[in-house]
């Protein structure tokens, strides 16, 4: 992943036309699928992929005892801050995915890792190592959510170009757009934040790279199997992207 989110970190809100609504809305949508499929009984919830608290936020201010982590330090920071700011009690910490069961020594009752993060990890053996570590911070009974990215509807190809809009921000004007180059079921993304100052009609341009799997949801869906999930489904039209579940099963 190199630096990508530590850079993105300044601009990350901007990627939503309305960051503070987006919270609200994603909230609502995941609190319904916990207690949709783990039920109403669902407090505590571990974010193992936070960013800069999107859903992390919102779940805590519906009064969910949330507990989350990041790879990235920058992210870190600024969602301490928004925590801080909104006054939600969020304990945050920088954490590989992969290793989240070595680094939390409680267990929770659910556990989410949002907005296409998983896809980071660039090998079926590497999903299937964060996927295990998810399952042993899930206490019985509990579940693991996961959106991702519907790689079966994307095109293939090089150049793509996914537009974002115009922003604006702090006296600022950004236009944000991605490129993908794809190679194979794998991608290299240029995200492009184009920064005009208003005042001074000076002009940045800041460019972030990183590399994706493009697994489709129905692998990822096998993976979770594989890694001891059970009841596992794909979930269509409840989230901004398809939703993957999976449940610990109970101690006999």
């Amino acid at each position: 992943m190199n630096d990508f989110y530590d850079r993105l970190a300044p601009f990350y809100s901007l990627i939503y036309e309305d960051w503070d609504a987006a919270i609200a809305q994603q909230a609502n949508q995941l609190s319904h699928l916990i207690q949709q499929n783990w039920g109403t009984e669902v407090k505590t919830v571990l974010d193992v992929s936070c960013g800069i608290g999107t859903q992390a936020l919102g779940l805590a201010a519906l009064g969910y005892q949330v507990t989350a982590s990041d790879l990235s330090a920058g992210e870190i920071h600024l969602a301490r801050q928004e925590a801080n700011r909104r006054r939600l009690n969020i304990p945050f910490s920088v954490c590989d995915m992969r290793q989240v069961d070595q680094h939390y020594a409680e267990t929770f009752d659910a556990l989410i890792s949002c907005d296409n993060s998983v896809p980071h990890l660039l090998t079926d053996a590497a999903i299937l190592q964060a996927l295990q570590a998810f399952r042993n911070c899930i206490k019985p009974g509990g579940g693991c959510l996961i959106t991702l990215r519907d790689y079966d509807r994307e095109p293939r190809g090089r150049g793509i170009v996914k537009p974002y809009g115009l922003r604006e921000m702090s006296g600022k004007r950004y236009l944000l757009f991605q490129v993908w180059d794809f190679d194979g079921d794998w991608y290299d993304l240029a995200f492009y934040f184009l920064e005009e100052d208003r005042q001074t009609q000076q002009v940045q341009t800041h460019v972030m790279r990183s590399r994706y799997y493009a697994i489709r949801p129905d692998h990822l869906a096998q993976l979770m199997e594989k890694a001891g999930f059970v009841q596992v489904m794909r979930l269509d039209n409840r989230y901004f992207q398809p939703v993957i579940v999976g449940t610990q099963p109970l101690i006999a």
